[in-house]
């Protein structure tokens, strides 16, 4: 979506339009397509983030958000950085020096919590699986009675890498049960897989922008307890930039945040909020999700290729598919570009034997079909060759 102004150095514009112009049908890990809404509303002009009009868009979008995540005893939190940045906060704010963590890790982006952890001086106990395996309950279980000391218990809600969703219900009643702090990485499950955040028992739950929700990255929201809030109060060395009780200090008194917020991508996810409300409600959003993913497990079922993800887990945003042997990931990754469709390589351990197939953000079911047409051309060329 090409956006038309009235430009004094048009050819400046051009020049780097020429690089970044749409080239590709995007089905990614992220950053994804955006949806032409959120476009459109990016291109307003700035204004001061302390004026009038934009505490009103905040303290809107913080009362959507709340309600989309189901956390009327939640906090919500934005923040201008990727959702790594919430990674550090929950640690910082909420675990003393020296202090353990149980990381479980289902793929690359619980490692990178578990680094985080140990980043900031406290002690990352990790509960590993063999990618495309979830986290079962009953090991968690195990897990915490063997380390009855951790502080906290971080989970990878949907695991990016290896299209795994955790069954974060579950697993949050053996957290609670062992009354232990539950951190949840939700980047790539909040807008595409259901939260609740109060009935869970969840205390911080994070996501960026350029995910599910097909906004720009650069904005990162979470819903937290205000059992956090409590401890964070009397944490020492929590920071200040992604210090939480600042934050909401920040929500309640000025209607905004502590620094310059990312403001077109704020408008952007509230604009996609209200969409959801127009489309029917969050449950019509997240079956439009489910839907997606059906569909492409059925394509890519259909040309005899396996999943990374065991049966009964498979995630509803991101598709990770075991290439034949002979075969690497990346070749059917270049191969459909070469044909206008930008997939998602392999990432971390299991890069060279997987591509992936995301659907997030702004796409449409014959996108998909199209996709998938493609897609089964392109293992042919390559079974063959």
């Amino acid at each position: 979506m090409e956006l038309k102004f009235d430009m004094e150095y048009e050819d400046a514009y051009k020049e780097l339009y020429e690089i970044v112009k749409p080239k590709y049908k995007l089905f990614t890990a992220g950053p994804v397509a955006c949806f032409p809404e959120v476009l459109a509303i990016m291109s307003v002009q700035m204004f001061s983030h302390r004026s009038d009009e934009y505490k009103q868009v905040h303290v809107d979008t913080l009362e959507r958000l709340k309600g989309f995540l189901e956390a009327d005893n939640g906090e919500i939190i934005l923040f201008p950085s990727s959702g790594s940045g919430f990674m550090e906060s929950a640690v910082r704010n909420t675990v003393p020096r020296g202090g353990k963590v149980l990381v479980t890790i289902i793929g690359a982006f619980g490692k990178r919590f578990a680094d985080v952890v140990d980043a900031n001086g406290r002690k990352a106990v990790r509960m590993e699986y063999e990618p495309g395996k979830a986290v079962k309950p009953e090991e968690l279980d195990e897990m915490l009675h063997r380390y009855p000391e951790v502080e906290a218990v971080a989970i990878t809600y949907n695991e990016t890498s290896t299209g795994v969703l955790n069954p974060l219900p579950e697993l949050a009643k053996v957290v609670n049960e062992h009354d232990k702090l539950l951190f949840v990485d939700a980047v790539s499950a909040m807008g595409g897989a259901d939260i609740k955040f109060d009935e869970w028992g969840i205390d911080i739950v994070f996501a960026s922008s350029q995910k599910a929700f097909g906004v720009p990255p650069g904005l990162a929201m979470a819903a937290v307890s205000e059992r956090v809030f409590e401890i964070a109060e009397k944490m020492p060395e929590r920071g200040w930039y992604f210090d939480l009780p600042l934050y909401k200090k920040f929500n309640e008194k000025k209607k905004g945040t502590p620094s310059t917020p990312p403001m077109p991508q704020l408008f952007g996810l509230n604009v996609i909020l209200r969409v959801v409300e127009k489309m029917g409600g969050k449950e019509k959003w997240l079956d439009m999700y489910r839907k997606r993913s059906e569909m492409i497990r059925e394509g890519v079922r259909d040309m005899g290729l396996e999943f990374l993800a065991e049966p009964g887990y498979e995630s509803p945003t991101i598709t990770a598919v075991v290439v034949p042997e002979g075969i690497k990931g990346v070749d059917v990754y270049y191969k459909m570009r070469e044909r206008g469709f930008e997939l998602a390589k392999g990432y971390g351990s299991v890069a060279e034997k997987t591509f992936r197939i995301g659907n997030m953000g702004y796409m449409t079911f014959d996108d998909i079909r199209e996709m998938l047409d493609n897609l089964r051309e392109v293992m042919g060329e390559l079974t063959r060759a």
